[in-house]
């Protein structure tokens, strides 16, 4: 069996039974089960949520996106070989540390297979909830222009790359586009402030207004986590992007949760240890394939000039990358995920067929 039979590249074509459109974004597909299926998994497996939640199968592909295209190798690779499954895994193991040490549940109520999540449907709340422990990336180039302020917060003069900030600080955006919020452009991934938040908290869907603190105590409280733990592991975590939702439980409590991933390397910048200590940035998280693609192209404004974004769209739709590059990337998200988790990762041979058989044969799901 070769590497490309390992990938899985299209995630929204299997045969789950349900009875809405399938929703497919740029790495997981969202399977809605009818309320029938809802109510009868409850019953059957216990989850603590109301009898009449809405439950998905969200199952997570191999693809690879960067610089809002999804890019593809030589060989039929359409994907990294492992990388759904270290997204998976990672985000299982800080999730059920987060639950150990009483900060909050997620949306996940039990994990069939290595690249399958069922869950239970949240009310999200639509802030791309931001925090920053290092200046990089596009905050530091936004300093290095003069700017210093960021979502509403002043940070000093005098900072260099990479370096450590003060403190750690929350620069939310917007989650989709928001109408009819005074001062907030109606357009997707646009940094807020804390007073934007506050003033208008019903429009970001929170429920009350003290859960706006309650939102930040948890993205600290989950980023000290993840970031003492990646500390004994020697490496650096520098900032990260978690989601917020509500859901309700079975006592009929409605309470905040953790939604999406977290601390992964697709969502997080990871940086190690020992070559930070020289002088040197060694990325452990997408960032580092990003860099590959800006490195391999002899035009990389193409990637990051947005008014070129028809001629980069084609430009990975037309252009196969090296084999060696998508295992290089490989090897940074299974290597993580081994070391973050102390466990060899789990990679199927042939991940659709065991995620179609598992699904049929203890779940009931497949027509």
């Amino acid at each position: 069996m070769s590497l490309a039979d390992k990938v899985l590249a299209v995630n929204n074509d299997l045969p789950i039974r349900t009875d809405a459109p399938i929703h497919s974004g740029k790495v997981r597909s969202v399977y809605w089960l009818s309320a029938a299926d809802s109510a009868r998994l409850i019953a059957e497996r216990g989850y603590d949520v109301a009898a009449d939640a809405p439950l998905a199968i969200m199952v997570i592909s191999d693809r690879i996106s960067a610089f809002d295209c999804i890019w593809h190798g030589e060989g039929g690779m359409n994907g990294v070989p492992g990388k759904g499954a270290a997204l998976n895994a990672i985000s299982n193991h800080w999730f059920r540390l987060f639950r150990e040490r009483g900060l909050a549940d997620s949306h996940i109520l039990e994990i069939p297979h290595p690249l399958v999540w069922i869950v239970q449907k949240a009310r999200p709340v639509m802030i791309e909830a931001i925090a920053r422990q290092y200046i990089t990336g596009s905050m530091w180039r936004a300093y290095a222009k003069g700017e210093r302020e960021f979502c509403g917060i002043g940070i000093p003069d005098g900072l260099e790359r990479d370096q450590k900030l003060p403190e750690l600080l929350i620069t939310p955006s917007t989650k989709g586009i928001l109408e009819g919020i005074p001062g907030v452009p109606a357009v997707d991934d646009v940094n807020i402030t804390r007073g934007d938040i506050e003033a208008n908290f019903k429009a970001f869907n929170f429920s009350t207004e003290a859960d706006i603190d309650r939102y930040e105590t948890l993205l600290r409280e989950g980023f000290e986590v993840i970031g003492d733990e990646l500390a004994k592991l020697d490496q650096i975590f520098v900032d990260t992007k978690f989601e917020f939702g509500y859901v309700t439980d079975a006592s009929g409590a409605e309470k905040l949760i953790y939604m999406d991933e977290v601390g992964t390397p697709d969502s997080s910048r990871i940086w190690d240890g020992p070559a930070y200590r020289e002088g040197r940035i060694v990325e452990n998280s997408k960032e580092g394939f990003r860099q590959l693609l800006l490195n391999h192209f002899p035009d990389p404004d193409v990637l990051l000039d947005k008014d070129r974004m028809t001629q980069r769209q084609a430009l990975a739709r037309d252009h196969a990358l090296p084999t060696e590059v998508l295992m290089e990337v490989s090897a940074t998200y299974t290597g993580i995920a081994e070391r973050i988790t102390g466990e060899p990762l789990s990679i199927a041979d042939n991940p659709r067929a065991e995620i179609i058989d598992v699904l049929g044969r203890e779940f009931g799901l497949i027509d």
